[in-house]
């Protein structure tokens, strides 16, 4: 794979233009960076991008890690033969990751301010109230993207059965997510349910 600088910059305005549609969060993008960097131009690997989603689920502080991962991933494969994956590597997880907070930040702070100044109007109750679907919708998405190359009933049923339930619990009681998830943890460290 040849990656030259075109695409670097293709990567940074890809990441730019995205940050606006961060609505639900940056974990709200992977659909479309899946179809971006896969799909449609094969920089990145499935492993690759699972791997990166992983890594910034399990560390702490922001989802927008995963985007910094992605440039990681980005600029080891970008790296010519004979030099540095590192120097590379770290390019791309600054570029991405300052290409995706800065838009979104911007626009962040001047949307916040003018709501608090506006949030008696009825137009933006509406949009805030609107903005909830469009939210859940795209974080519904991104959840089918992570699993469904894992989506095989017959050798992963246990999984997604955990899965169900914990779907259940979310929706049905008021047990805190943070309980539920220290369980997965539990069970997933366990080995209980690896594939098969």
């Amino acid at each position: 794979m040849t990656i030259d600088i075109s695409d670097w910059l293709t990567v940074a305005l890809q990441f730019s233009t995205m940050s606006f549609f961060a609505i639900g969060g940056a974990i709200a993008l992977i659909p479309e960076f899946h179809r971006f960097f896969i799909n449609e131009h094969g920089w990145l690997t499935e492993a690759q991008f699972s791997s990166g989603i992983s890594l910034a689920q399990a560390s702490p502080g922001p989802n927008a890690l995963m985007m910094a991962m992605m440039g990681w991933n980005f600029g080891i494969n970008a790296t010519p033969i004979g030099q540095s994956h590192y120097i590379y590597a770290l390019i791309g997880f600054v570029m991405c990751l300052l290409c995706a907070l800065t838009p979104s930040c911007i626009l962040t702070y001047t949307a916040t301010r003018w709501v608090q100044k506006n949030s008696e109007k009825k137009g933006v109750i509406a949009f805030k109230q609107g903005l909830a679907p469009v939210v859940i919708g795209s974080m519904l998405v991104s959840s089918w993207v992570i699993v469904r190359g894992d989506f095989v009933l017959e050798h992963n049923w246990q999984i997604w059965l955990v899965v169900l339930i914990t779907l259940i619990l979310v929706w049905t009681t008021r047990i805190h997510i943070l309980w539920l998830l220290a369980f997965g943890a539990t069970v997933g460290a366990s080995g209980l349910l690896g594939a098969n």
